[in-house]
C-alpha cells in the first residue's frame, strides 16, 4: 500500500504538468485566438457548422481536451436543444458530435465522471436534474439525478458538497420565475434543504443564471434584469462569514449596451469567462474575455 500511495504521489506533478501543458498550447480552448479585456465570439462557425445557434452554459473537461455547449434553433419553447461536444485527439480537435438531444446545461461534477444537464422529459409536476457518467471514452444514457418537488433552474456543485441553483424553495408557484433567488442545495439522508443565499446578491425579480467556482469563492452571475429580461453580468465574491454580498459590475466592455447575458461559465484553468450575449435569437452568440486579470482588479477595489 505505501508503494502504491508513494507512485501515485509521483506521478501527480506529471499529470498536473501534462493539463498545464495543453492549456499552454495553441490547440487549447478548441485553438481559437485568446482574447484580452474585449470580448469577442467564440469558436463561432466552428461551433454552427449547420444551423441554429450555440447558447446557454458550455463546459470543457479538467484536462482541456473535451468541449460540450448546446446547440439550438432559438430560444424558447419548440427550440429543440441538443448537447454538442469536440474533443480532442491524434493531435486535432474533432467534432461536433451529438451527445443527447433535448438537453442542455452541459455541467460537469468535481470528479469529471458526472455530468449534469437540464432539459429531457418532465412530468409536469416536478423539476428535474439529469446525469450521465463516464463508461470508458463515451457516456451512459441519461438518468435523473433530481427529482425536486420546488422550482429549480440551473444547477452546480461545488467541492463542499454544496450545490447551487435558482430557485423559489418552496415558496408559491415553481412556475413564477420572479421568485426566483439564487439559492444553497444540501442533500441530507435524501431530504433536500434549499437556502437562498440573501437579499444582498437576491433581487427583487428573477435570479437564476450564474456561474460558482468550485471552491465558493465567487459567483457570477445576471443581474439588473429588465422586463424583457435583458441584463449585465456582475461578482460577487463570498465574505469569511459565508453571505455573499450585492454584485460588482464586469465593467463596460462586458456589459456594453442592452443584450441577454446568461450562460456564465469560467474555464478550468481560471483564465477566461465564456457566456452567452444575443438581443435575438439572429445575433445570440457565445462570448469569450480573459477572466483571470479582470477577477484580480475587481478584488483589489473590495
Amino acid at each position: 500500500m505505501k508503494r502504491l500511495f508513494f507512485l501515485i504521489t509521483a506521478m501527480l506533478p506529471l499529470t498536473v504538468m501534462a493539463q498545464g501543458s495543453f492549456w499552454n498550447s495553441k490547440d487549447a480552448y478548441l485553438g481559437q485566438k485568446r482574447p484580452l479585456d474585449t470580448p469577442y465570439v467564440f469558436a463561432d462557425k466552428m461551433l454552427i457548422p449547420d444551423s441554429g445557434i450555440a447558447l446557454g452554459r458550455s463546459a470543457f473537461s479538467q484536462d482541456g481536451k473535451e468541449y460540450y455547449y448546446c446547440n439550438a434553433q432559438g430560444w424558447f419553447g419548440g427550440a429543440r436543444p441538443k448537447v454538442r461536444y469536440f474533443k480532442y485527439k491524434a493531435g486535432k480537435w474533432q467534432g461536433p458530435f451529438t451527445l443527447d438531444q433535448g438537453y442542455s446545461s452541459p455541467t460537469f461534477s468535481i470528479d469529471q465522471r458526472t455530468m449534469y444537464l437540464a432539459g429531457g422529459r418532465g412530468d409536469g409536476k416536478h423539476a428535474f436534474v439529469y446525469a450521465i457518467h463516464r463508461q470508458g471514452e463515451g457516456w451512459s444514457q441519461p438518468q435523473v439525478s433530481l427529482m425536486a418537488s420546488f422550482g429549480l433552474y440551473e444547477f452546480m456543485p461545488t467541492k463542499s458538497g454544496t450545490f447551487y441553483l435558482g430557485s423559489n424553495g418552496r415558496q408559491g408557484n415553481a412556475r413564477n420565475y420572479q421568485d426566483y433567488d439564487f439559492c444553497s442545495l444540501v442533500i441530507n439522508k435524501g431530504d433536500t434543504i434549499v437556502k437562498s443565499l440573501g437579499t444582498e446578491i437576491n433581487t427583487p425579480g428573477f435570479d437564476g443564471d450564474f456561474y460558482v467556482a468550485p471552491d465558493e469563492s465567487y459567483m457570477i452571475v445576471s443581474y439588473k434584469e429588465k422586463p424583457d429580461y435583458e441584463c449585465e453580468l456582475g461578482i460577487s465574491f463570498r465574505r469569511k462569514d459565508g453571505s455573499w454580498p450585492a454584485p460588482i459590475n464586469l465593467g463596460p466592455l462586458i456589459n456594453d449596451g442592452d443584450a441577454h447575458r446568461w450562460g456564465e461559465y469560467v474555464t478550468p484553468d481560471g483564465k477566461y469567462l465564456i457566456y452567452t450575449k444575443g438581443t435575438s435569437p439572429k445575433d445570440c452568440r457565445l462570448y469569450w474575455v480573459r477572466f483571470d486579470t479582470l477577477k484580480k482588479r475587481l478584488q483589489a477595489v473590495l
